[in-house]
C-alpha cells in the first residue's frame, strides 16, 4: 500500500514540480545541483519524499538530523559558510528562535502564499508551515468524562485530584501549550494552572504520550493531554481496544480555541542552493506531498484543501487557537520557569 503510494506520489510530484519550476520565485534558475536539509523530523515517511523529488527533478537531497536547538546553533555557529539550505523543525517555538537567531530569510512564492493560510506562515515569510497537531484532554471512557472539563484551565479543578497523569514539561508539547496559556491567561494564572495540576496527578510525571494514552485507557488514570496525532496512531486493528476506551476533548472551544503546534520549514540567509530550498519548500505545500506527510504521521495538512487521514478526522472538527509562533516561541523561556516553580518535573 505505502510503495503504491509512493509511486503515485511520484507521478503528480513530477506535474506538481514542473509547475512549480514554471511558476517558483526560482524561476529562471536552471534547477540542478543539490539542497542541504538540516531537519529535526526524525519519521520514515520524509525519506520517501526526499527520494521522490529527487526523481523528479535530478536534485540531490543531503539532510542531517539532530535535535532543532542544535541545528539552529550549528547554523549560526557556520555563518556565512554554512552549507545549510534549510531549515525544518517540528515546534512553533524552534521556528521563532530561528527567527531571532537571524537564520532565515523572506522567501516570495505565489505558491507557498497560496497554498499556505497566512496564520501558518511567517508575516514576513521567513518559514511556513507542513503540517498541524492539536493538544487536546483524553478521559477513560469506562469512568465518563469528568463534569465540567472543557478547557485546559479546568484540569486544574481541585476536583480532579489523584485523577491525571502526564509527560514531562520537558516536553515541547507541554512547554508550548504553556506558553500559549501565558500569552492568553497571563503568568500569574499560568503559574498557578501548573501548580494546580501537579496536585492532580495520580503518579510522577513519566513515558510519553502514547503510554500516557495506554494508560488512561486501562485506568491507571483517568484523564492526559496528547497530541491528536498519537491518539490516531492507535486506529488499527491490533491496537483498536485502547482508542475504544478513550474519549475525546478539543478544549477551550467557546473561548481561545485548542491549542495547535506545528512542523514548518525555513530558507537559510545563507543558503548555497537558494533556489533549489524554494522549490522543495514548494514542493512540500503541493497536494501530493502534503497528503503524504499527514498520513505519515497523522498530522493535518497545513495547506488549504487537503484532508487529514481517516484516523486524524474521525477524532472530529475543532476550533484552533491562531496564537502565532512568535507568541509562543518567546514565552517558552517564562513557561519553564513556571514549570520548575510547579515542580512538575
Amino acid at each position: 500500500m505505502i510503495r503504491l503510494f509512493q509511486a503515485a506520489l511520484a507521478f503528480v510530484g513530477l506535474l506538481a514540480l514542473s509547475a512549480c519550476a514554471d511558476e517558483s520565485a526560482s524561476e529562471g534558475v536552471p534547477v540542478t545541483g543539490e539542497i542541504n536539509i538540516y531537519s529535526s523530523r526524525h519519521y520514515d515517511t520524509d525519506l520517501a519524499l526526499y527520494e521522490d523529488f529527487t526523481k523528479a527533478t535530478g536534485i540531490k537531497v543531503n539532510r542531517i538530523e539532530a535535535d532543532a536547538d542544535a541545528l539552529i546553533e550549528r547554523i549560526a555557529a557556520e555563518g556565512e559558510f554554512s552549507p545549510a539550505d534549510l531549515l525544518i523543525t517540528v515546534d512553533a517555538g524552534r521556528l521563532w528562535r530561528a527567527e531571532e537567531a537571524g537564520i532565515l530569510s523572506p522567501v516570495d512564492s505565489k505558491i507557498l502564499e497560496e497554498r499556505i493560510p497566512a496564520n501558518l506562515r511567517d508575516p514576513q515569510k521567513r518559514w511556513f508551515a507542513l503540517s498541524t497537531r492539536a493538544r487536546i484532554i483524553i478521559y477513560n471512557k469506562a469512568k465518563g468524562k469528568p463534569a465540567g472539563l472543557d478547557t485546559y484551565e479546568g484540569l486544574a479543578d481541585p476536583a480532579l485530584k489523584g485523577r491525571i497523569c502526564m509527560r514531562s514539561s520537558s516536553s515541547v508539547y507541554n512547554i508550548a501549550l504553556l506558553s500559549s496559556m501565558i500569552v492568553h491567561d497571563g503568568p500569574e494564572k499560568a503559574g498557578a494552572w501548573a501548580k494546580g495540576v501537579v496536585a492532580n496527578f495520580a503518579r510522577p510525571p513519566q513515558g510519553n504520550d502514547m503510554s500516557n494514552i495506554e494508560a488512561v485507557a486501562a485506568g491507571e488514570c483517568d484523564i492526559s493531554l496528547v497530541n491528536t496525532y498519537y491518539l490516531a496512531r492507535f486506529d488499527t486493528p491490533d491496537k483498536r481496544k485502547v482508542l475504544d476506551a478513550i474519549g475525546i476533548i478539543f478544549p477551550n472551544q467557546a473561548s481561545t480555541g485548542t491549542h495547535v503546534n506545528m512542523s514548518g520549514a525555513g530558507v537559510v540567509k545563507t543558503a548555497p542552493n537558494r533556489a533549489n530550498a524554494i522549490l522543495f519548500l514548494e514542493y512540500l505545500s503541493s497536494e501530493s506531498a502534503q497528503k503524504y506527510l499527514a498520513n505519515g504521521n497523522n498530522e493535518y495538512p497545513a495547506a488549504k484543501g487537503v484532508a487529514p487521514t481517516s484516523a486524524v478526522e474521525a477524532l472530529g472538527t475543532f476550533k484552533a487557537d491562531p496564537l502565532g509562533a512568535a507568541e509562543i516561541g518567546k514565552n517558552e523561556a517564562r513557561a519553564v520557569e513556571l514549570y520548575n516553580a510547579a515542580r512538575w518535573n
